[in-house]
């Protein structure tokens, strides 16, 4: 089960006893550091540690994000069934309500993630799915348009340390040249959600009347139920990050530790984040370039996840029907997602799969904008749109958050990469409206100009870490490598830099 064991060794055991050589990556690029001792470890041990590694931390954070995102999208499901109707929402209520839930997930991002350095995962975020799951119950005992307001608003609030805390796990487990597959695990988990959503719902609808209950209610009830079981059990088996998991042995944290250090640069975790830590992390220009465009390819991402049924269903299907028919433009996203995922890790690179893959779904959205009197295109314009979108959002999220070194600085950059993210669901959210149906053509607007701004942005986060890549070796090259201290304006030492190391080379 090990995701990939890469060819190239990052640490070749010839030098692994000295820990003054060189460590080179996937890429070609050097991670030097005079003072790092790595432990030697027998290639068979190493692929038995990272299989161990997988085993305890991938199959969690999958079986939690298919449940969440079960959650979260699954009004789309019920809307079909008449939530709107029975709870008397009019004009633009159903999509506030949509809304309303992005809030406080914006909000307490970066708190959340310096809580969960505080904390540990395993009591963090099984107290937040536990939460999630009861809160998804109550949705389906709401009567009106403010108890649904009050349940949406305090599902994105135990939502908070789910996504950015998975990036941030992740991170500080696996090599950058090692993520991408994981990154891709977890994303194609939200895939297989909206692809499971459509099925459940279908069995589902057939509970119409059961016990006096309505099926969009049963689809509240019965997915919350089944996160809040889970949660309880993930305060056991949530991974916690290497410096305090009680399942691997001292030599083999070491080695995780050492491993990672040769090449990301030393983790730094009982180092606190100080407010001049994210002052000084948004006077980087790259973060701001990184953050939106995630920003805005999540836009046709959550647009596709909260209306596709919405959409499907005026097309001409019955509500039923509709269900099913959701399924698979998922489907393809799925095994699209897959596909790329394998040739990222494959060649070391991230920038030409995530605009390529945003170009198809940029493809999609002109064509779903101008063509209405074809069902059958149409309905396979659906196919290549999410796909598209879906395709490039996991390369996306690991390729940031690999590009950020060292525990403060990830998270905070995986709480701001999350958080932009969710301001993007705000526009999403507006952009389908009940007055737009059948054609959705300011959807579909939206939707095109914000890929073609995630296409833009994407080359120009590509020209910025290329450009610091340069200027990394022109200062490594003024250094003549010899030993030396890295300090920044403020001080911090050289292992607590991260990715602002002279050392660091970010991945392109």
């Amino acid at each position: 089960m090990a995701f990939g064991m890469d060819k190239e060794r990052a640490l070749d055991s010839s030098d692994n006893s000295t820990g003054h050589s060189p460590q080179r990556d996937k890429l070609g690029n050097t991670f030097h550091d005079d003072d790092l001792v790595v432990p030697s470890l027998s290639q068979s041990s190493e692929t038995k540690l990272l299989t161990k590694i997988d085993l305890h931390v991938i199959p969690v954070l999958l079986i939690m994000f298919i449940l969440t995102f079960l959650d979260k999208v699954n009004i789309a499901n019920a809307q079909v069934y008449g939530l709107s109707e029975d709870l008397g929402l009019v004009k633009t209520q159903y999509n506030t309500a949509l809304v309303i839930f992005f809030v406080p997930y914006i909000v307490l991002e970066i708190p959340s993630n310096i809580a969960l350095k505080r904390f540990r995962p395993h009591r963090l975020m099984s107290l937040a799915m536990l939460l999630f799951g009861i809160v998804t119950i109550t949705q389906g005992f709401v009567t009106n348009y403010g108890g649904l307001l009050a349940a949406r608003f305090f599902l994105g609030v135990a939502e908070t340390p789910m996504y950015p805390g998975a990036f941030y796990i992740i991170a500080m487990w696996y090599k950058r040249t090692e993520a991408q597959r994981r990154f891709t695990v977890f994303y194609t988990s939200l895939v297989l959600a909206g692809a499971f959503g459509g099925l459940i719902a279908y069995g589902i609808g057939h509970m119409e009347g059961v016990r006096g209950l309505h099926n969009w209610q049963w689809i509240f009830i019965l997915e919350g139920l089944a996160t809040a079981v889970v949660g309880i059990g993930f305060y056991f088996f949530f991974p916690d990050f290497p410096e305090e998991a009680r399942w691997i042995t001292e030599e083999e944290r070491a080695y995780v530790r050492a491993r990672l250090a040769a090449d990301q640069g030393h983790s730094a975790i009982d180092r606190k984040i100080k407010m001049h830590d994210v002052f000084e992390f948004f006077t980087d220009f790259k973060q701001w370039a990184g953050g939106f465009m995630y920003f805005a390819i999540l836009i046709p991402g959550y647009g596709y996840a909260y209306f596709a049924p919405t959409i499907i269903k005026q097309l001409g299907y019955s509500a039923l029907k509709t269900q099913l028919y959701s399924v698979p433009p998922w489907a393809a996203a799925f095994g699209w997602t897959l596909i790329l995922a394998y040739l990222s890790d494959k060649t070391a690179h991230r920038s030409t799969y995530v605009i390529f893959s945003t170009c198809l779904s940029l493809v999609a959205a002109v064509t779903l904008y101008s063509v209405h009197t074809n069902t059958n295109v149409e309905y396979g314009m659906l196919f290549l749109f999410v796909a598209g979108a879906y395709g490039a959002i996991p390369i996306m999220a690991c390729w940031y958050t690999m590009n950020l070194g060292g525990h403060y600085r990830r998270a905070i950059g995986t709480a701001w990469q999350v958080s932009i993210g969710q301001v993007g669901g705000i526009v999403a959210v507006y952009s389908f409206l009940k007055k737009d149906a059948p054609d959705y053509k300011p959807g579909y607007s939206i939707s095109l100009a914000f890929l073609a701004l995630s296409i833009a942005l994407t080359v120009l986060y590509t020209i910025l870490c290329w450009s610091e890549n340069k200027r990394k070796e022109r200062r490594r090259a003024e250094i003549g490598g010899g030993r030396y201290e890295e300090t920044t304006q403020s001080g911090e030492k050289k292992e607590d830099l991260g990715d602002l190391s002279v050392n660091f080379r970010y991945m392109l």
